[in-house]
């Protein structure tokens, strides 16, 4: 049979092999962009309008004609 090693032996090999320190990244101001960024979207604006409009909608159907 084949002698597969355990896995304690397996967590000390992991352990043993220390992974590289991260490099830092100095962030461009040019390129950071808030959430109101997103929001300016005309797609995203479109989405939710025609989604808002539904709900207004159901809203008065179920205000008016029920």
């Amino acid at each position: 049979m084949l002698d597969t090693p355990q896995l304690a032996e397996q967590l000390n090999a992991e352990k043993d092999r220390e992974a590289p320190p991260p490099v830092p990244v100095t962030p461009n101001p040019d390129t950071r962009r808030g959430c109101l960024f997103a929001l300016s979207q005309p797609p995203l604006m479109i989405f939710l309008s025609v989604i808002g409009c539904l709900l207004l909608l159901a809203a008065l159907h179920d205000l008016l004609l029920l």
